[in-house]
C-alpha cells in the first residue's frame, strides 16, 4: 500500500514498535484494531484473519538459546486452538525437557530466573495437551505439569503467568468431570491472582467463574460474574500482558453457554449465532460453540437446525480434533434421540462415529 510503519502506526493510533511486531508475527492485531487496519490495507477483515494467520517464518527448530525457546513454546502456544494437541504434543514435550535441563545446569541468577519463566510456558502447555491427548482422561499427569507452571510463576512473583495456568487447571475440573467447585474455586484464584495486573486475563477467569456458577444453578451470582467480566474486557488495551489471550468471541460463547446451562435455549440461541459471526477460521472453540448452538436448537424443538449445526462442528473437529468439541457435540447427539430415526440425524450419528473411529474421510462432507 506504500505506507511505511511510521505512517502505518499513525493511522491506526499506536506505536510503530506494535506494527514491527505484527510484521514479526510476535504477536497479533486486537480485535478492535482489525477493522481498520483491514481499511488501511484495502483488505475485508475475513481476509486481513487469513493473512495474519499465514505465518511461515517459524523460530529456528534447533535454536536452544532462551529466546529461541520462548520464542519456540510462544508459537506453539499460539497454535493451540488451531491444530490438533496430538500434533503439538512431541515437540511441546521435548522442548519442555530442554528447558528443565538448561535451567538445572544454570549458573547464573539471571539465566535460571529467565529459563523458569519459559518452563512456566512450557508446563502449563504441556500440561493441557496431555489432557487433550488423553481424550480428557488423564487429569493426573495434567495437572501435575500444571502445578509445577503454578509453583514456579509463584516463585519468582508473575501473577499474570500463575494467573493463566490456575485457569487452564480449572479447565481439567469444570469439563473433565465431576468437580465444579474445585474449577471455580481455581478459576477465581486465577480472577484474583490478576485482578490489577491484566484485565484480559481478570475477565476471561471471570467468564469461567460465571460458567461455574451456571453448572450449579446459580444465576444469580452467575450473572454478577459475567458483568464483572464484561466490565475487565471493556478495559483491556494493547498493553495488557494477556492481551493475546483475549479475542472477540470469547464473552459471547461463555454467555451463550451459561444460559444454555441455566435453561434459556432461546437466549442462548440468540448470543451463540451472533457470536458465531466473529469467529474468521475455524478453531477448537468454533466446534463447541457450534455444539452449543445445536443444544440450543433441540432443546427448542428444532431437530432440523440442530443437525446443520452439528454437521458444521463435526467438519470443525476434523481438522482441530478439539477434545472439548467431541464432548459437547456427543452431548448433543445423545439429545436428538427422539429424532434418531429420521435419515438426517442417522447421518450426523454416522459421521461422528466415523470420525471417532478415524476415519479421515468422515470431515469431508456429508450426505444432503
Amino acid at each position: 500500500m506504500g505506507l511505511s510503519q511510521e505512517r502505518l502506526a499513525d493511522l491506526l493510533g499506536v506505536d510503530r514498535s506494535t506494527v514491527v511486531r505484527w510484521e514479526r508475527a510476535e504477536t497479533d492485531p486486537q480485535p478492535w484494531q482489525r477493522p481498520r487496519l483491514a481499511r488501511a490495507l484495502q483488505l475485508s477483515v475475513g481476509e486481513l484473519a487469513e493473512r495474519l494467520d499465514d505465518v511461515s517464518c517459524l523460530p529456528p527448530h534447533g535454536d536452544a538459546s532462551v529466546t529461541g525457546l520462548r520464542a519456540r513454546i510462544r508459537w506453539l502456544d499460539s497454535q493451540y486452538d488451531r491444530v490438533p494437541s496430538t500434533g503439538l504434543l512431541a515437540e511441546t514435550g521435548e522442548l519442555h525437557g530442554i528447558v528443565v535441563s538448561h535451567r538445572k545446569q544454570a549458573t547464573s541468577g539471571r539465566a535460571r530466573r529467565e529459563l523458569l519463566a519459559v518452563e512456566v510456558a512450557s508446563a502449563r502447555l504441556l500440561g493441557q495437551l496431555v489432557w487433550d491427548a488423553s481424550q480428557r482422561r488423564d487429569h493426573v499427569t495434567a495437572n501435575r505439569y500444571f502445578d509445577r507452571s503454578i509453583a514456579v510463576a509463584s516463585e519468582f512473583g508473575d501473577p499474570v503467568a500463575e494467573g493463566r495456568t490456575l485457569l487452564r487447571k480449572s479447565f481439567v475440573a469444570l469439563y473433565g468431570g465431576d468437580a465444579i467447585p474445585v474449577g471455580l474455586a481455581l478459576a477465581s484464584r486465577a480472577a484474583s491472582a490478576s485482578t490489577g495486573h491484566s484485565h484480559a486475563l481478570a475477565g476471561l477467569a471471570l467468564l469461567h467463574v460465571g460458567e461455574a456458577y451456571a453448572m450449579l444453578g446459580d444465576a444469580s451470582r452467575c450473572a454478577e460474574s459475567l458483568g464483572a467480566a464484561e466490565t475487565h474486557l471493556g478495559r483491556v488495551s494493547a498493553d495488557d500482558p494477556a492481551a493475546d489471550q483475549f479475542c472477540a468471541s470469547q464473552h459471547g460463547r461463555l454467555t451463550g453457554s451459561c444460559h444454555l446451562l441455566l435453561g434459556r435455549p432461546g437466549r442462548a440461541e440468540s448470543i451463540l449465532d451472533s457470536t458465531r459471526r466473529l469467529l474468521a477460521e475455524p478453531r477448537k472453540s468454533t466446534a463447541v460453540l457450534l455444539g452449543h448452538l445445536a443444544l440450543a436448537g433441540i432443546r427448542q424443538r428444532d431437530p432440523d437446525a440442530a443437525v446443520a449445526r452439528l454437521h458444521e462442528a463435526i467438519d470443525v473437529l476434523g481438522r482441530t480434533r478439539a477434545g472439548g468439541g467431541f464432548t459437547v457435540v456427543v452431548a448433543a447427539t445423545r439429545e436428538l434421540g427422539p429424532w434418531r430415526h429420521q435419515p438426517a440425524v442417522r447421518d450426523v450419528y454416522d459421521r461422528l462415529l466415523n470420525l471417532m473411529a478415524g476415519d479421515p474421510g468422515s470431515s469431508a462432507g456429508h450426505r444432503r
